[in-house]
């Protein structure tokens, strides 16, 4: 395991592991308040508003006074609320999400470790947060935080299914180079940097169009953002598991939501965009400098943020029915078929122009099953006090 920080080389390994710590929270907590800002610009565009302007010039300190007066707010507990339960739920939230940082290639050769399994580890770390919903919703004694956690829990769990099968349908068929003396490539891995490697020439993208949309699609459900923020939907539940939290603790919340969000999107720009390596690839005799990989990366991750803004802007919340349906009936399904397909591309040798046929073939499915349910939607179930008339007459 290699402890070179900036090209000091030999540094003690609890002192590498503080700074790689340190370096990480100052980074994610600064671009966090960036998002936020960012998010709050980009939807005051879209519904024709000016969004934050007083605050600083052109309102960029808005997030900083946003930060300090959670940290000055009484943090409270409801007086039936199991302590331990309800104080430990926000870092059981926070740190699996904080914990995916350790694999998230930045610029070649910058990350906090490299790992042969860093995809395994990814969805391994960031699926315990399901826990800390759990124990949010059942700490507080409250039964709207109760049912917002459940919902968190089935809805992270359901959608974590569709994720997993999108990075490994990628996985399966990434071609690395191989080590022994026939030069001959080798198919599948779970190594970031060596999925980015094989994106020199062609992304992800091109050859799984559809394993790219699920991605997606997937990732708005497990960063509960819309339209599928329905365990913090404040018609139903009014703010889910995290309504008895006040102060730092519901901030601890929200900056584990904006944490994953920028997680989700270099995960994205790696896996699918090539991530630093396309096109500078291209140049591999001579690699472009980290300053324009950084640039590089920030503007493939900043693609997939605008689009879960641009969602969150235009398209309503679905029901709980319709959540769990649309990841059962449609998504996995489809999943199943594209890995089903890979496997088939490995075993019999086909064109890899089979991957990209397939998958925008699964596209239309996909578009044709959403067209059809908008058209076509399910009746709502009739209210109880209904049926129990209608037994009676």
């Amino acid at each position: 395991m290699s402890t070179e920080i900036f090209g000091f080389d030999g540094v003690n390994v609890w002192v590498d592991g503080l700074v790689r710590v340190l370096l990480i929270v100052g980074f994610m907590t600064v671009v966090v308040m960036g998002l936020i800002y960012g998010e709050r610009k980009i939807l005051a565009r879209f519904q024709q508003r000016l969004g934050p302007t007083r605050t600083g010039p052109v309102g960029l300190l808005q997030s900083v006074a946003d930060a300090l007066k959670l940290v000055g707010k009484e943090d409270l507990r409801p007086r039936n609320a199991d302590a331990w339960t309800f104080e430990l739920a926000p870092y059981l939230v926070f740190v699996p999400v904080f914990l995916g940082f350790v694999i998230v290639p930045f610029v070649l050769d910058w990350q906090v470790r490299i790992l042969e399994l860093g995809l395994l580890y990814f969805v391994a770390v960031t699926g315990i947060n399901i826990v800390g919903w759990i124990m949010a919703g059942w700490g507080s004694d409250n039964r709207y935080a109760m049912i917002g956690g459940m919902r968190a829990a089935a809805q992270g769990i359901s959608y974590e299914l569709p994720l997993v099968l999108s990075l490994l349908a990628v996985a399966m068929v990434v071609e690395v180079p191989s080590d022994s003396a026939t030069g001959e490539s080798l198919r599948g891995s779970l190594n970031l940097n060596e999925i980015i490697a094989a994106q020199a020439e062609i992304p992800n993208l091109v050859w799984q169009p559809l394993v790219l949309i699920v991605f997606f699609i997937a990732a708005l459900a497990e960063l509960n953002r819309t339209p599928f923020d329905i365990p913090v939907g404040e018609s139903e539940v009014v703010g889910g598991p995290f309504v008895e939290y006040s102060g730092i603790r519901w901030s601890m919340f929200f900056l584990a939501e904006y944490a994953a969000l920028l997680i989700m999107s270099l995960i994205f720009a790696a896996v699918f965009l090539g991530g630093w390596a396309w096109p500078a690839g291209l140049f591999q005799d001579d690699p472009w400098p980290r300053w324009a990989q950084a640039l590089l990366v920030t503007g493939k991750a900043g693609l997939f943020i605008f689009m879960v803004f641009w969602v969150r802007a235009s398209v309503p919340r679905l029901r709980i029915d319709q959540l769990m349906s649309f990841t059962w009936k449609i998504l996995l399904p489809l999943m199943f078929a594209q890995v089903l397909i890979n496997g088939l591309v490995l075993v019999y040798d086909w064109p890899e122009i089979v991957l990209t046929v397939t998958g925008l073939v699964g596209v239309l499915v996909l578009v044709m099953a959403v067209d059809r349910a908008v058209r076509h939607p399910r009746p709502r179930p009739a209210p109880a006090t209904q049926l129990e008339g209608e037994a009676a007459s």
